[in-house]
């Protein structure tokens, strides 16, 4: 190691939501403690940004606000919702307007706000190209984790006692399908929007999830004399369900259950309540839409086409347009669909950030089914001669921890329990039941 590589008690690897919330737990920790933990954090992109292409202006949250970065572990934060409102100056308007739901590019910018008061810690522009392992009296002690600037330069390394990954979610595409210029994905769809001109005279969206609906709402509106063809294999959207009963697989106390039960159970219960999450939209929007396609049948002027119970065959970028063959599930009728843009709102696919492991991920354990074995606190079960704590993120947890591992209703205190297990410094998982007792408490 070169003298003058740094050492840090926690190496984050992304600064999403996820690595962003453990970092102000880290920094209310270390406001109080007598041996204050060292943290850096290394983002791809240049400055903080979550779902930037699908900001709309009109797109409202799906989760309420006081599932904030901090609120379920620290409801005094100075880093919550609430305190970022009266810094705006609009916490009574906030009031006022009566609802648990602000806008998500509201939500965004309290994401920023509180991301440049960890400014220090972060280090953006930085691709993670290696993860390499520090060996002491025979064991892993420490990882090196080597990043390059993503606009050139020299490399970085940092040397981390605890590894956190929070690399998030890629676009998914269909097989053979690729992005460009005409073909996008919904991720990219503010970023490429003011390419299209005005004239535009028919768009394709493929999907029928919440982003595809919305998309589709927001070409109807913004190119009034365009058609907007909405292809999706069901008969129509299907609504999600924010019931209170049913929102109760995203508390906290419901990834200590989920985490301890039987496999079948799992599959049962990720069966059950897929609706609150996959392949829906609120039904606000689902009315909206419908409301639009009737009244213009009324009218006798039909913009907006649902090709439900259907499917893309064919996808073909002739250069000046997309030609697009839509085939009916139900009749096997065609339809060939001229189209100045065509977008997939196909979903996301979780990051393989264990391959920046390299060597090190073959002593990550995996259970049976090649899925990665995560204690309660998400630390990765490693084999004996590695001391040094890898910890994961997102996705890569959904099969242990349930529905809520990528999404943003328990990210404080999902954060809480990783600073927990860190501070804890041993490899002894801690009892599910008594990790909720101990956070929630």
């Amino acid at each position: 190691m070169r003298v003058d590589t740094p050492v840090y008690d926690v190496v984050g690897v992304g600064f999403g939501p996820s690595n962003l919330s453990l970092a102000i737990a880290l920094a209310e920790h270390n406001a109080t403690a007598a041996t204050p933990l060292t943290a850096r954090f290394l983002e791809r992109q240049p400055r903080f940004g979550w779902h930037r292409g699908m900001l709309l202006d009109d797109a409202t949250m799906q989760v309420s606000f006081l599932k904030d970065l901090v609120t379920l572990r620290n409801p005094t934060s100075e880093f919550s919702f609430v305190a970022y409102l009266h810094s705006r100056g609009r916490l009574v308007d906030f009031v006022n307007h009566k609802s648990l739901f602000p806008l998500r590019v509201e939500f965004h910018d309290y994401f920023e706000w509180c991301a440049a008061k960890m400014a220090e810690q972060v280090l953006y522009g930085q691709e993670v190209a290696a993860v390499n392992p520090v060996v002491v009296d025979g064991a892993v002690a420490y990882f090196d984790v080597v990043s390059r600037p993503t606009d050139g330069g020299e490399p970085k390394t940092v040397r981390a006692r605890n590894l956190v990954l929070a690399t998030g979610l890629r676009p998914n595409l269909p097989d053979g399908v690729s992005a460009g210029e005409r073909i996008w994905h919904n991720s990219t769809l503010l970023r490429d929007i003011d390419n299209v001109p005005e004239a535009a005279k028919r768009f394709v969206v493929v999907g029928a999830g919440q982003s595809a609906a919305e998309a589709t709402a927001f070409l109807h509106t913004r190119f009034g004399d365009a058609e907007v063809c909405s292809v999706f294999s069901r008969f129509g959207y299907s609504p999600a369900d924010d019931s209170a009963f049913a929102n109760r697989v995203f508390d906290p106390a419901a990834v200590d259950e989920y985490y301890l039960a039987p496999e079948e159970a799992k599959r049962k219960i990720m069966g059950y309540h897929a609706n609150t999450n996959y392949s829906v939209v609120d039904i606000d929007l689902i009315d909206d839409l419908y409301k639009r396609m009737y009244q213009e049948k009324v009218l006798g002027k039909q913009r907006l086409r649902m090709f439900n119970v259907s499917r893309p065959v064919d996808v073909a970028d002739l250069g000046d347009r997309v030609r697009v063959t839509v085939e009916s599930m139900t009749s096997g009728e065609r339809t060939v669909l001229e189209a100045d843009v065509v977008v997939y709102a196909t979903g996301y696919r979780g990051d393989d950030s264990l391959a920046l492991l390299g060597d090190l991920a073959g002593e990550c354990a995996r259970d049976d089914q090649g899925r990665l074995q995560v204690s309660r606190d998400y630390r990765v079960h490693t084999s004996a001669d590695i001391a040094a704590g890898i910890y994961v993120q997102g996705g890569a947890t959904e099969h242990s921890h349930g529905i809520t591992s990528s999404l943003l209703s328990n990210n404080a205190v999902r954060s809480g329990e990783i600073l927990d297990a860190i501070l804890r410094g041993d490899r002894t998982p801690v009892p599910a039941a008594e990790l909720a007792l101990s956070t929630l408490g």
